[in-house]
């Protein structure tokens, strides 16, 4: 069976933190070896207040598979998402904190973190929180087969049902790397995959400095639609949450879950 999608081609990208509309190309495949292996590191220049440079290419076929990195609504609204490859005993705060602010996230997740985090997963799904699929062994999505990829997306949301009966409904390529395939299998299998329009170097345990220093990291970079992801690894993250969402608040933004992206 032939298996449609569409291309993104982008006209024009940011002027003055604006986006023209993009239009799209019809275009088909029959199989998955049609389409680029090339493996795509996701990156981009940030720009303070505003959103940031991309490579055009990349948000072209993020947007031929239903990819995101930001919502493009221009509105005052933002996304908050952690990546949990392990637990480092800061989710319980970052928790407390989002419940306290009424605020939704989403958190990404491993086989491991599911098995073992029974109690925050629990918290996650009970506080109304997205659990998302960040593959069974956060394997390089790029680098591996279509059938690899079904699996480790399959095996996980599978768990995800056995163990808390929830549903997987958002992927985020392990490292931000992806390729034309392992989009249009994660699409395919009906998956968003979400990436990101900010993030730090929060993810080194042994580099953590500070409240401080994770709050004057984000807040200069805040822009409208932007997906935030945070990693909950990180204690700067946790002890600085509280205060980036009321400064975010403050500045007249609101936070939205993943559901509502635009």
């Amino acid at each position: 069976m032939k298996i449609k999608f569409l291309i993104v081609l982008v006209i024009s990208t940011m002027l003055s933190g604006c986006y023209s509309v993009p239009t799209y190309n019809e275009v088909s495949y029959t199989s998955y070896d049609e389409l680029s292996q090339e493996a795509q590191n996701w990156g981009f220049v940030r720009k303070k207040g505003t959103a940031p440079e991309v490579d055009t290419k990349q948000v072209s076929m993020l947007g031929a598979y239903d990819g995101y990195y930001m919502d493009t609504s221009g509105k005052k609204v933002l996304y908050l998402t952690f990546d949990e490859g392990y637990e480092n005993g800061y989710t319980s705060k970052i928790l407390d904190v989002l419940a306290v602010n009424k605020v939704s996230a989403a958190f990404f997740v491993t086989g491991p973190y599911l098995e073992k985090q029974t109690d925050l997963i629990c918290r996650m799904r009970d506080e109304g929180h997205i659990i998302g699929n960040h593959t069974v062994n956060h394997i390089n999505m790029a680098h591996s087969d279509a059938e690899t990829v079904k699996k480790e997306l399959s095996d996980l949301d599978k768990m995800c049902s056995d163990l808390y009966g929830v549903k997987m409904e958002y992927v985020r390529p392990p490292e931000g790397t992806f390729s034309e395939k392992s989009l249009a299998v994660s699409r395919d299998m009906g998956y968003k995959t979400i990436l990101w329009s900010f993030a730090y170097c929060d993810w080194d345990v042994n580099k953590q400095q500070g409240a401080k220093y994770a709050y004057d990291s984000v807040v200069p970079y805040l822009h409208d639609g932007a997906i935030i992801l945070l990693h909950a690894v990180s204690s700067d993250n946790a002890q600085a949450l509280d205060d980036i969402i009321k400064y975010a608040k403050k500045e007249g933004y609101q936070f939205r879950s993943l559901r509502e992206l635009e």
